[in-house]
């Protein structure tokens, strides 16, 4: 039951390739409707044969055409694959036969999306698309048919220590993913391992004597990971992140809470 510290760089890298990998194209992060122009307006003509593409993702009016990708507040399904983030990973993948499924909100500047594990027989986009019908506003996601009630019950891995604390980074990615605007919380963070000097800290408590990303597995299989990040926009603090993982299980019991807060002079 020794504590074991995995390599900070290596989380930062891990951390750089699965935010990579789930990068949004513009037309899904930033969708144009016909909306944006005046009703008397085309659409622009394209400059180049890429631009062409895009044409094909400016949605129409609400009313006439919905779940296409748009900024008016109304749910869609994204082309993007969240499993591809897992493929590379050392230590976690996607359990056989499920496969990750997306979801995406846009409303103005503001946005968020919805992840889901399903059975690949139910993963097809008929299916898919059928629990938009469903859907509300950003409280209501599509939930689609057959979906685990937690996308991280879809993730299997080898029970190392490295292997749990990038459970816990791959997790946090996978909330946030689409989240633009006033939804980023994570996108915020910066994971540290020792405390940031520009500025003068107020502890709630004991000051932790290292704050390095560690790892505690216990002998009935069960394991307790502890890591630390800095949100860097007001109100700017240090929080302690401490997951606990089930024997068997990739998905853990998060607490996330602030331990220090920035001492006003």
């Amino acid at each position: 039951m020794s504590i074991q510290k995995v390599s900070f760089d290596a989380i930062q890298k891990v951390r750089k390739y699965i935010k990579t990998i789930l990068a949004l194209p513009d037309s899904e992060n930033h969708p144009k409707t016909w909306i944006s122009f005046n009703e008397t307006d085309e659409p622009p003509e394209p400059e180049s044969l890429a631009d062409l593409g895009g044409l094909f993702n400016i949605g129409t009016l609400p009313e006439e055409t919905s779940h296409v990708p748009n900024t008016e507040g109304q749910w869609f399904l994204s082309s993007s694959n969240p499993g591809a983030a897992i493929t590379k990973l050392p230590g976690v993948q996607l359990k056989s036969n499920l496969r990750l499924v997306s979801y995406l909100h846009r409303f103005k500047e503001d946005g968020m999306g919805a992840i889901w594990a399903l059975p690949e027989p139910l993963s097809t986009t008929a299916n898919l698309e059928k629990a938009l019908a469903n859907s509300g506003d950003y409280d209501y996601p599509p939930h689609p048919e057959g979906a685990l009630e937690n996308f991280m019950e879809a993730i299997e891995g080898d029970r190392s220590a490295p292997s749990f604390v990038i459970a816990s980074i791959l997790l946090r990615e996978l909330q946030e993913f689409g989240a633009l605007g006033r939804h980023c919380d994570w996108t915020h963070h910066r994971i540290i391992q020792e405390t940031p000097p520009q500025v003068t800290w107020n502890w709630r408590g004991e000051v932790p004597a290292d704050l390095s990303p560690k790892v505690r597995i216990f002998s009935d299989g069960k394991a307790a990971v502890e890591f630390f990040t800095c949100r860097v926009v007001p109100p700017v603090a240090i929080f302690q992140h401490i997951d606990q993982y089930p024997a068997g299980l990739y998905r853990p019991n998060c607490l996330d809470r602030i331990v220090a807060t920035v001492q006003r002079s």
